[in-house]
């Protein structure tokens, strides 16, 4: 027999189809109102009233929508970053908020790491140039080409995602420089890595620089034209973290022309799908000087089939928690 509804969940939006998942998972006692847009404009205030809890994919999340959540004990988004959401705006309303860090961890970590050693093999380039080779084959090496052994990692920001890259990235033999200053002393010899002081240590050594931090006021723009200058000459720069971090594409492209940054792998743009730049441009028209050395995926590093029904559980039984005990799991505190 089915019970009575009593709660109901609102989901912004999807990008899997309907959310029958979800409704499995939140139970016969919980209706869900699915408005489908990720337009905020578009939310109803008098469905926005009638929530017990609300769900965010993609849509953004402002003061006008949040002061009709007068029911709401909660609002948790699928993903890991919160961006879009106004924070300050759901702690005035007494609304607690919650992310989902734990799906996708391996995912972003090999989309990073695949990244990683095809660009420091140079796989793309000699794939781009191959197709015009008509003789020579064997002799058209691509230089310079170091061994991983003889070559520096470094990790910016080991948490859950960039300790489990330095995991993966262990056996090759690489050396690997870690920056957190969000971990506790000793955390490297935990996990095995070098721990410089400053950043500047770690730009300035690294071969490879992969980011794995959130976007805040002291890490946007972390890799923008004073960062990039700070890099080891010919290094390679993978960003499967957050679009911020590499928010300036002139100073890239200035870096790429002029081999300062030998190559890049991008997974996370400020704008997407992208929009017009010449640096994209040169990217989408495989220009010569850039093809095989600017890597550009659809922000797509979290995904793998388990991932997505992970991800999608994960957020549903947060949620039924907070129904059922008055618990929010995974809430995010810091609004600034």
């Amino acid at each position: 027999m089915i019970s009575a509804r009593k709660y109901v969940v609102g989901i912004t939006d999807h990008m899997i189809g309907s959310p029958d998942l979800e409704a499995d998972v939140l139970g016969d006692d919980v209706e869900i109102d699915f408005f489908a847009s990720t337009d905020e404009t578009s939310f109803a205030p008098d469905r926005l009233a009638q929530l017990d809890a609300l769900m965010v994919w993609g849509a953004r999340l402002g003061p006008k929508s949040i002061a009709h959540l007068t029911r709401c004990k909660g609002v948790v988004r699928y993903g890991v970053g919160y961006e879009k959401i106004d924070l300050l705006a759901l702690a005035e309303a007494g609304i607690p908020f919650a992310n989902n860090p734990d799906y996708g961890t391996e995912e972003v970590a090999d989309h990073a790491v695949a990244m990683i050693l095809s660009l420091h093999r140079r796989l793309w380039e000699h794939d781009d140039r191959a197709r015009g080779y008509t003789s020579g084959w064997q002799i058209h090496s691509l230089k310079p080409l170091s061994r991983s052994n003889r070559a520096t990692v470094g990790v910016v920001g080991v948490g859950r995602i960039g300790t489990a890259v330095i995991n993966r990235l262990k056996p090759f033999g690489f050396r690997i420089l870690g920056y957190d200053p969000n971990q506790p002393p000793g955390h490297e010899k935990a996990i095995g890595y070098e721990r410089p002081e400053r950043l500047v240590e770690l730009f300035s050594q690294s071969d490879v620089v992969t980011l794995h931090c959130p976007a805040n006021d002291e890490t946007r723009g972390i890799l923008n034209a004073h960062g990039l200058a700070q890099l080891k000459p010919g290094a390679i720069v993978v960003n499967t973290a957050r679009g911020e971090l590499i928010e300036d594409l002139d100073a890239l492209e200035a870096a790429l022309r002029s081999g300062h940054v030998a190559a890049a792998a991008i997974d996370t743009l400020v704008k997407e799908p992208p929009g017009n730049h010449p640096l994209l441009t040169a990217w989408r028209n495989r220009e010569d000087w850039i093809s095989g050395r600017l890597v550009i995926t659809p922000h797509n590093a979290f995904y793998s089939d388990h991932a997505s029904v992970e991800m999608r559980r994960n957020a549903a039984k947060t949620v039924r928690i907070l129904l059922d005990e008055g618990k929010l799991r995974n809430q995010v505190t810091d609004v600034s």
